[in-house]
Protein backbone atom coordinates (compact mmCIF):
# COMPACT_ATOMS: atom_id res chain seq x y z
CA UNK A 1 0.00 0.00 0.00
CA UNK A 2 3.37 1.99 0.31
CA UNK A 3 4.24 1.34 -2.84
CA UNK A 4 0.54 2.13 -4.48
CA UNK A 5 0.30 5.34 -2.44
CA UNK A 6 3.75 6.61 -3.20
CA UNK A 7 3.25 6.23 -7.26
CA UNK A 8 -0.17 7.48 -7.02
CA UNK A 9 1.22 10.75 -5.38
CA UNK A 10 3.55 11.11 -8.39
CA UNK A 11 0.93 10.53 -10.92
CA UNK A 12 -1.60 13.00 -9.22
CA UNK A 13 1.12 15.15 -9.92
CA UNK A 14 1.97 14.75 -13.18
CA UNK A 15 -2.13 14.91 -13.64
CA UNK A 16 -2.51 18.28 -12.45
CA UNK A 17 0.58 19.88 -14.46
CA UNK A 18 -1.25 18.46 -17.39
CA UNK A 19 -5.21 19.52 -17.01
CA UNK A 20 -3.37 22.93 -15.90
CA UNK A 21 -1.33 23.68 -18.42
CA UNK A 22 -3.82 22.17 -21.17
CA UNK A 23 -6.22 24.92 -20.49
CA UNK A 24 -3.70 27.26 -21.43
CA UNK A 25 -2.83 25.06 -24.38
CA UNK A 26 -6.19 25.28 -25.48
CA UNK A 27 -6.19 29.28 -24.84
CA UNK A 28 -3.06 29.35 -27.13
CA UNK A 29 -4.31 27.35 -29.73
CA UNK A 30 -8.07 29.16 -30.19
CA UNK A 31 -7.44 32.16 -28.05
CA UNK A 32 -11.41 31.06 -26.82
CA UNK A 33 -12.25 30.72 -23.29
CA UNK A 34 -15.64 28.13 -25.06
CA UNK A 35 -12.70 26.07 -26.18
CA UNK A 36 -11.52 25.37 -22.93
CA UNK A 37 -14.42 24.45 -21.75
CA UNK A 38 -15.20 22.52 -24.52
CA UNK A 39 -11.97 19.91 -24.52
CA UNK A 40 -13.22 19.35 -20.90
CA UNK A 41 -16.70 18.05 -21.96
CA UNK A 42 -15.29 16.36 -24.24
CA UNK A 43 -12.58 14.58 -22.20
CA UNK A 44 -15.57 14.01 -19.64
CA UNK A 45 -18.22 12.81 -22.47
CA UNK A 46 -17.17 9.16 -22.37
CA UNK A 47 -17.79 8.96 -18.57
CA UNK A 48 -21.15 10.05 -19.06
CA UNK A 49 -22.09 7.37 -22.08
CA UNK A 50 -19.72 4.80 -21.18
CA UNK A 51 -18.70 4.54 -17.85
CA UNK A 52 -21.15 1.45 -17.34
CA UNK A 53 -19.38 -0.43 -19.97
CA UNK A 54 -16.05 0.86 -18.35
CA UNK A 55 -17.53 -1.40 -15.25
CA UNK A 56 -18.14 -3.74 -17.38
CA UNK A 57 -15.03 -4.36 -18.32
CA UNK A 58 -12.97 -3.97 -15.26
CA UNK A 59 -15.60 -7.33 -13.67
CA UNK A 60 -14.71 -9.39 -16.79
CA UNK A 61 -10.87 -8.68 -16.91
CA UNK A 62 -7.85 -9.47 -14.52
CA UNK A 63 -8.03 -6.61 -12.49
CA UNK A 64 -3.73 -5.98 -12.32
CA UNK A 65 -3.75 -6.23 -16.21
CA UNK A 66 -6.51 -4.16 -16.83
CA UNK A 67 -4.96 -1.25 -14.78
CA UNK A 68 -1.83 -1.52 -16.01
CA UNK A 69 -2.83 -1.81 -19.83
CA UNK A 70 -5.04 1.49 -18.73
CA UNK A 71 -2.35 3.27 -17.48
CA UNK A 72 -0.36 2.54 -20.04
CA UNK A 73 -2.23 3.64 -22.49
CA UNK A 74 -2.91 6.76 -20.69
CA UNK A 75 1.15 7.58 -21.10
CA UNK A 76 0.90 7.05 -24.86
CA UNK A 77 -1.57 9.57 -25.32
CA UNK A 78 0.37 12.07 -22.88
CA UNK A 79 3.92 11.26 -24.86
CA UNK A 80 2.13 11.35 -28.07
CA UNK A 81 0.41 15.13 -27.33
CA UNK A 82 3.93 15.88 -26.08
CA UNK A 83 6.02 14.99 -29.24
CA UNK A 84 2.77 16.92 -31.31
CA UNK A 85 3.41 20.02 -29.56
CA UNK A 86 7.02 20.07 -29.84
CA UNK A 87 6.74 19.55 -33.85
CA UNK A 88 3.95 22.03 -34.00
CA UNK A 89 1.45 19.87 -35.41
CA UNK A 90 -1.10 19.69 -32.24
CA UNK A 91 -3.96 21.64 -33.57
CA UNK A 92 -7.55 21.57 -31.97
CA UNK A 93 -9.22 19.08 -34.00
CA UNK A 94 -6.09 16.89 -33.04
CA UNK A 95 -6.85 17.66 -28.96
CA UNK A 96 -10.56 17.15 -29.09
CA UNK A 97 -9.65 13.47 -30.30
CA UNK A 98 -6.88 13.43 -27.92
CA UNK A 99 -8.88 14.37 -25.05
CA UNK A 100 -11.80 12.03 -26.06
CA UNK A 101 -9.63 9.00 -26.08
CA UNK A 102 -8.46 9.82 -22.77
CA UNK A 103 -11.82 9.87 -21.45
CA UNK A 104 -12.47 6.50 -22.68
CA UNK A 105 -9.70 4.80 -21.35
CA UNK A 106 -10.26 6.58 -17.77
CA UNK A 107 -13.84 4.78 -17.66
CA UNK A 108 -12.18 1.98 -17.13
CA UNK A 109 -8.90 3.17 -15.65
CA UNK A 110 -10.75 4.52 -12.78
CA UNK A 111 -12.83 1.64 -11.72
CA UNK A 112 -9.71 -0.16 -12.31
CA UNK A 113 -7.57 1.24 -10.00
CA UNK A 114 -9.95 2.32 -7.12
CA UNK A 115 -10.34 -1.67 -6.32
CA UNK A 116 -6.97 -2.38 -6.85
CA UNK A 117 -6.29 -0.28 -4.33
CA UNK A 118 -8.76 -1.49 -2.03
CA UNK A 119 -7.21 -5.49 -2.41
CA UNK A 120 -3.94 -4.58 -1.14
CA UNK A 121 -5.57 -3.84 2.67
CA UNK A 122 -8.55 -5.59 4.78
CA UNK A 123 -11.74 -4.93 4.79
CA UNK A 124 -11.48 -2.77 8.12
CA UNK A 125 -8.86 -0.64 6.73
CA UNK A 126 -10.68 0.27 3.38
CA UNK A 127 -11.74 3.62 4.74
CA UNK A 128 -8.05 4.36 5.71
CA UNK A 129 -7.00 3.67 2.77
CA UNK A 130 -9.70 5.85 0.55
CA UNK A 131 -8.82 8.72 3.05
CA UNK A 132 -5.01 8.07 2.45
CA UNK A 133 -6.12 8.82 -1.44
CA UNK A 134 -7.50 11.53 -0.93
CA UNK A 135 -4.92 12.84 1.04
CA UNK A 136 -2.67 11.78 -2.15
CA UNK A 137 -5.08 13.68 -4.36
CA UNK A 138 -4.60 16.75 -2.65
CA UNK A 139 -1.22 17.22 -2.21
CA UNK A 140 -0.89 16.34 -5.78
CA UNK A 141 -3.30 18.89 -6.66
CA UNK A 142 -1.46 21.34 -4.76
CA UNK A 143 2.18 20.13 -6.11
CA UNK A 144 1.18 19.94 -9.79
CA UNK A 145 -0.13 23.23 -9.71
CA UNK A 146 2.53 24.57 -8.40
CA UNK A 147 4.73 22.51 -10.90
CA UNK A 148 3.34 23.70 -13.95
CA UNK A 149 4.03 27.18 -13.69
CA UNK A 150 7.47 25.63 -13.53
CA UNK A 151 8.06 23.51 -16.24
CA UNK A 152 6.13 25.83 -18.22
CA UNK A 153 8.36 28.85 -17.70
CA UNK A 154 11.54 26.90 -18.22
CA UNK A 155 10.92 24.01 -20.37
CA UNK A 156 7.76 24.82 -22.04
CA UNK A 157 4.10 23.50 -22.32
CA UNK A 158 5.07 19.88 -23.31
CA UNK A 159 7.41 19.02 -20.44
CA UNK A 160 3.84 19.09 -18.41
CA UNK A 161 2.72 16.19 -20.28
CA UNK A 162 6.14 14.37 -20.39
CA UNK A 163 6.08 14.55 -16.66
CA UNK A 164 2.45 13.32 -16.94
CA UNK A 165 3.69 10.69 -19.21
CA UNK A 166 6.08 9.09 -16.70
CA UNK A 167 4.21 9.56 -13.91
CA UNK A 168 1.78 7.15 -15.57
CA UNK A 169 4.58 4.70 -16.05
CA UNK A 170 5.59 4.81 -12.28
CA UNK A 171 2.55 3.42 -11.18
CA UNK A 172 2.36 0.75 -14.11
CA UNK A 173 5.89 0.13 -13.01
CA UNK A 174 4.35 -0.53 -9.76
CA UNK A 175 0.93 -3.03 -9.91
CA UNK A 176 2.95 -5.89 -11.00
CA UNK A 177 4.78 -6.19 -7.16
CA UNK A 178 1.18 -5.59 -5.71
CA UNK A 179 0.51 -8.00 -3.89
CA UNK A 180 -3.12 -8.49 -2.07
CA UNK A 181 -3.75 -8.29 1.87
CA UNK A 182 -4.22 -11.57 3.72
CA UNK A 183 -7.77 -10.73 3.56
CA UNK A 184 -8.21 -8.44 1.11
CA UNK A 185 -11.25 -6.06 0.90
CA UNK A 186 -13.13 -8.05 -2.61
CA UNK A 187 -11.60 -11.87 -1.28
CA UNK A 188 -14.57 -13.09 -2.95
CA UNK A 189 -13.11 -11.97 -6.10
CA UNK A 190 -10.70 -13.31 -8.37
CA UNK A 191 -9.20 -9.87 -8.62
CA UNK A 192 -5.32 -10.21 -8.75
CA UNK A 193 -5.38 -13.36 -10.37
CA UNK A 194 -6.88 -14.44 -13.70
CA UNK A 195 -10.05 -14.68 -13.99
CA UNK A 196 -12.59 -16.98 -15.38
CA UNK A 197 -13.86 -15.65 -19.11
CA UNK A 198 -17.02 -17.94 -19.12
CA UNK A 199 -19.94 -16.05 -18.74
CA UNK A 200 -22.06 -17.15 -15.10
CA UNK A 201 -25.29 -19.48 -16.31
CA UNK A 202 -28.15 -16.93 -17.64
CA UNK A 203 -26.10 -14.17 -18.37
CA UNK A 204 -25.36 -13.12 -21.83
CA UNK A 205 -21.70 -12.95 -22.88
CA UNK A 206 -21.66 -10.12 -24.51
CA UNK A 207 -20.37 -6.65 -22.70
CA UNK A 208 -23.75 -4.81 -23.27
CA UNK A 209 -25.47 -7.59 -21.14
CA UNK A 210 -23.31 -7.39 -18.15
CA UNK A 211 -23.36 -3.73 -18.55
CA UNK A 212 -27.20 -3.81 -18.43
CA UNK A 213 -27.10 -6.07 -15.16
CA UNK A 214 -24.93 -3.37 -13.63
CA UNK A 215 -27.91 -0.86 -14.30
CA UNK A 216 -30.37 -3.27 -12.90
CA UNK A 217 -28.41 -4.62 -9.73
CA UNK A 218 -27.58 -0.92 -9.07
CA UNK A 219 -31.04 0.62 -8.82
CA UNK A 220 -32.73 -2.93 -7.14
CA UNK A 221 -30.06 -1.59 -4.20
CA UNK A 222 -31.75 1.37 -1.81
CA UNK A 223 -29.06 2.31 -0.34
CA UNK A 224 -26.96 2.43 -4.01
CA UNK A 225 -29.78 4.74 -4.84
CA UNK A 226 -30.04 6.79 -1.90
CA UNK A 227 -25.97 7.44 -1.79
CA UNK A 228 -26.25 8.51 -5.24
CA UNK A 229 -29.46 11.38 -4.40
CA UNK A 230 -27.69 12.70 -1.57
CA UNK A 231 -24.61 12.88 -3.91
CA UNK A 232 -26.02 14.36 -6.46
CA UNK A 233 -28.23 16.89 -4.52
CA UNK A 234 -24.67 17.68 -3.13
CA UNK A 235 -22.96 18.33 -5.77
CA UNK A 236 -25.26 20.35 -7.68
CA UNK A 237 -26.56 22.83 -4.61
CA UNK A 238 -23.06 22.42 -3.22
CA UNK A 239 -19.77 21.36 -3.58
CA UNK A 240 -18.92 24.15 -6.34
CA UNK A 241 -17.57 26.67 -3.94
CA UNK A 242 -14.49 27.84 -6.47
CA UNK A 243 -17.78 29.57 -8.19
CA UNK A 244 -20.26 30.54 -5.43
CA UNK A 245 -17.23 31.43 -2.65
CA UNK A 246 -15.35 33.57 -5.61
CA UNK A 247 -18.79 35.72 -6.17
CA UNK A 248 -19.17 35.92 -2.36
CA UNK A 249 -15.47 36.96 -1.71
CA UNK A 250 -15.27 39.21 -4.44
CA UNK A 251 -18.99 40.44 -4.20
CA UNK A 252 -21.10 40.99 -0.95
CA UNK A 253 -17.62 40.40 1.24
CA UNK A 254 -15.94 42.96 -0.66
CA UNK A 255 -12.74 41.52 -0.56
CA UNK A 256 -10.02 40.34 -3.30
CA UNK A 257 -9.09 38.23 -5.18
CA UNK A 258 -5.78 37.32 -2.51
CA UNK A 259 -8.22 36.81 -0.24
CA UNK A 260 -9.85 33.93 -2.50
CA UNK A 261 -6.73 32.05 -2.46
CA UNK A 262 -6.43 32.23 1.11
CA UNK A 263 -10.22 30.90 1.39
CA UNK A 264 -9.15 28.05 -1.56
CA UNK A 265 -6.16 27.36 0.64
CA UNK A 266 -8.00 26.55 3.77
CA UNK A 267 -10.39 24.89 1.90
CA UNK A 268 -7.81 22.60 0.88
CA UNK A 269 -6.17 22.26 4.33
CA UNK A 270 -9.64 21.31 5.42
CA UNK A 271 -10.10 18.73 2.98
CA UNK A 272 -6.58 17.27 4.03
CA UNK A 273 -7.89 17.45 7.73
CA UNK A 274 -11.49 15.79 7.08
CA UNK A 275 -9.19 12.57 5.08
CA UNK A 276 -7.06 12.29 8.46
CA UNK A 277 -10.78 12.35 10.08
CA UNK A 278 -12.19 9.87 7.84
CA UNK A 279 -9.34 7.19 8.29
CA UNK A 280 -10.40 6.44 11.46
CA UNK A 281 -13.52 5.20 10.16
CA UNK A 282 -14.39 1.42 10.18
CA UNK A 283 -17.98 0.76 9.38
CA UNK A 284 -19.18 3.79 7.52
CA UNK A 285 -23.45 3.56 6.26
CA UNK A 286 -25.24 5.59 3.81
CA UNK A 287 -27.48 7.13 6.80
CA UNK A 288 -23.38 8.29 7.81
CA UNK A 289 -23.43 9.97 4.64
CA UNK A 290 -27.01 11.36 4.47
CA UNK A 291 -26.18 13.41 8.35
CA UNK A 292 -22.70 14.70 6.95
CA UNK A 293 -24.10 15.38 3.82
CA UNK A 294 -27.08 18.08 5.82
CA UNK A 295 -24.66 19.23 7.95
CA UNK A 296 -22.71 20.23 4.96
CA UNK A 297 -25.54 21.85 3.84
CA UNK A 298 -26.20 23.94 6.99
CA UNK A 299 -23.04 25.13 7.05
CA UNK A 300 -23.35 26.69 3.61
CA UNK A 301 -26.44 28.33 4.84
CA UNK A 302 -23.98 29.81 7.52
CA UNK A 303 -21.43 30.50 5.33
CA UNK A 304 -23.79 32.52 3.01
CA UNK A 305 -24.63 34.24 5.79
CA UNK A 306 -21.22 35.09 7.24
CA UNK A 307 -20.59 38.89 7.64
CA UNK A 308 -17.03 39.18 7.20
CA UNK A 309 -14.14 37.43 6.03
CA UNK A 310 -12.76 35.90 8.72
CA UNK A 311 -16.18 34.02 9.80
CA UNK A 312 -16.57 32.89 6.39
CA UNK A 313 -12.52 31.44 6.77
CA UNK A 314 -13.82 30.00 10.22
CA UNK A 315 -16.99 27.95 9.10
CA UNK A 316 -14.84 27.05 5.65
CA UNK A 317 -12.29 24.87 8.04
CA UNK A 318 -15.67 22.49 9.26
CA UNK A 319 -17.35 22.65 5.79
CA UNK A 320 -14.31 21.04 4.45
CA UNK A 321 -13.99 18.14 6.59
CA UNK A 322 -17.17 17.29 7.31
CA UNK A 323 -17.65 17.26 2.88
CA UNK A 324 -14.30 15.10 3.35
CA UNK A 325 -15.46 12.56 6.00
CA UNK A 326 -18.81 12.32 4.02
CA UNK A 327 -17.01 11.35 0.48
CA UNK A 328 -15.01 8.99 2.24
CA UNK A 329 -17.42 7.51 3.85
CA UNK A 330 -19.87 7.25 0.52
CA UNK A 331 -17.21 6.05 -1.49
CA UNK A 332 -16.52 2.86 1.34
CA UNK A 333 -20.12 2.24 1.01
CA UNK A 334 -20.23 2.88 -2.94
CA UNK A 335 -17.03 0.39 -3.12
CA UNK A 336 -17.47 -2.29 -0.28
CA UNK A 337 -21.14 -2.96 -0.32
CA UNK A 338 -22.11 -4.87 -3.48
CA UNK A 339 -20.92 -7.97 -4.17
CA UNK A 340 -16.95 -8.93 -5.71
CA UNK A 341 -18.52 -9.79 -8.98
CA UNK A 342 -20.53 -6.86 -9.27
CA UNK A 343 -18.07 -3.73 -7.95
CA UNK A 344 -17.03 -2.82 -11.43
CA UNK A 345 -20.38 -2.88 -13.25
CA UNK A 346 -21.39 -0.41 -9.78
CA UNK A 347 -18.71 2.04 -10.38
CA UNK A 348 -19.21 2.47 -14.19
CA UNK A 349 -23.44 3.26 -12.99
CA UNK A 350 -21.82 5.53 -10.93
CA UNK A 351 -19.51 7.11 -13.42
CA UNK A 352 -21.62 7.76 -15.69
CA UNK A 353 -24.29 9.06 -12.86
CA UNK A 354 -21.76 11.15 -11.39
CA UNK A 355 -20.72 12.83 -14.80
CA UNK A 356 -23.98 13.58 -15.22
CA UNK A 357 -24.66 15.81 -12.38
CA UNK A 358 -21.00 17.34 -12.12
CA UNK A 359 -21.65 18.87 -16.28
CA UNK A 360 -24.94 20.10 -14.81
CA UNK A 361 -24.16 20.94 -11.45
CA UNK A 362 -22.00 24.73 -12.37
CA UNK A 363 -24.53 25.91 -14.84
CA UNK A 364 -27.54 25.39 -12.92
CA UNK A 365 -25.73 26.48 -9.63
CA UNK A 366 -24.71 29.71 -12.17
CA UNK A 367 -28.18 30.46 -12.79
CA UNK A 368 -28.97 30.39 -9.16
CA UNK A 369 -25.97 32.50 -8.08
CA UNK A 370 -27.53 35.23 -11.14
CA UNK A 371 -30.76 34.69 -9.67
CA UNK A 372 -30.35 34.81 -6.00
CA UNK A 373 -26.54 36.34 -6.06
CA UNK A 374 -23.91 34.63 -3.37
CA UNK A 375 -25.69 34.73 -0.50
CA UNK A 376 -29.12 33.57 -1.76
CA UNK A 377 -27.49 30.66 -3.85
CA UNK A 378 -25.39 29.45 -0.83
CA UNK A 379 -28.33 29.63 1.69
CA UNK A 380 -31.00 28.44 -1.27
CA UNK A 381 -28.44 26.08 -1.89
CA UNK A 382 -27.74 24.41 1.74
CA UNK A 383 -31.44 24.51 2.67
CA UNK A 384 -32.28 22.51 -0.38
CA UNK A 385 -29.47 20.02 0.82
CA UNK A 386 -30.47 19.45 4.34
CA UNK A 387 -34.15 19.45 3.37
CA UNK A 388 -33.87 16.91 0.60
CA UNK A 389 -32.14 14.39 2.83
CA UNK A 390 -33.99 14.97 5.82
CA UNK A 391 -37.37 14.26 3.49
CA UNK A 392 -35.81 11.24 2.27
CA UNK A 393 -34.61 9.58 5.67
CA UNK A 394 -38.43 10.44 6.79
CA UNK A 395 -39.40 8.91 3.96
CA UNK A 396 -37.11 5.57 4.10
CA UNK A 397 -38.22 5.38 7.81
CA UNK A 398 -41.66 5.63 7.18
CA UNK A 399 -41.23 2.62 4.27
CA UNK A 400 -39.24 0.92 6.76
CA UNK A 401 -42.08 0.86 9.58
CA UNK A 402 -44.50 -0.64 6.96
CA UNK A 403 -42.90 -3.01 5.78
CA UNK A 404 -41.74 -4.23 9.56
CA UNK A 405 -45.03 -4.12 10.64
CA UNK A 406 -47.99 -6.73 10.56
CA UNK A 407 -50.08 -6.46 7.23
CA UNK A 408 -53.68 -4.75 7.39
CA UNK A 409 -56.25 -6.63 8.26
CA UNK A 410 -57.96 -8.00 4.94
CA UNK A 411 -62.02 -8.42 4.32
CA UNK A 412 -62.50 -12.16 4.73
CA UNK A 413 -65.42 -14.45 3.53
CA UNK A 414 -67.50 -15.92 6.47
CA UNK A 415 -66.37 -19.30 7.63
CA UNK A 416 -67.40 -21.87 10.30
CA UNK A 417 -67.05 -21.17 13.75
CA UNK A 418 -65.16 -24.58 14.09
CA UNK A 419 -62.51 -23.93 11.56
CA UNK A 420 -60.05 -21.52 13.21
CA UNK A 421 -58.17 -18.62 10.85
CA UNK A 422 -54.90 -18.65 9.75
CA UNK A 423 -52.68 -16.43 11.81
CA UNK A 424 -51.14 -13.63 9.94
CA UNK A 425 -47.39 -13.71 10.19
CA UNK A 426 -45.80 -10.18 9.95
CA UNK A 427 -43.40 -9.87 6.93
CA UNK A 428 -39.84 -8.53 7.27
Amino acid sequence: MRWWSAANLVSNTGAWMQLTVQNLLVLQITGSAAATGLSLAVQAGPGLLLGVFGGAVVDRWPLKVTAAVSQAVLAVIAFSTAALIGAGMLNMPVLLVLAAVTGIVNTIDGPATSLLGNDLVPRTDVPSAIALGSMVHSAGRLAGTALAAVAVGTLGTGSAYVVNGISFLCVTAVIPFLRPASEPATAARPSLAKRPTAPRAGKRAAGGGDARSGIAYFLGKPGLVALAGITAVSSIFGRNYQLTLAVLVIGPLSADESDFGTVSTVLAVGGILGAVVAGRLRNPTVRLVGVLAAVGGLLQVAAGLAPGLMVLIALVIPMAVVESVSDTAGATVLQTEPEPDMRGRVLGVWRSASTGWQLAGPPLLGLLVEFAGARGALVVGGLLIAGAIAAGGLRGRATGQKASGAPEALPQEPVPAAVPLPALTPVA
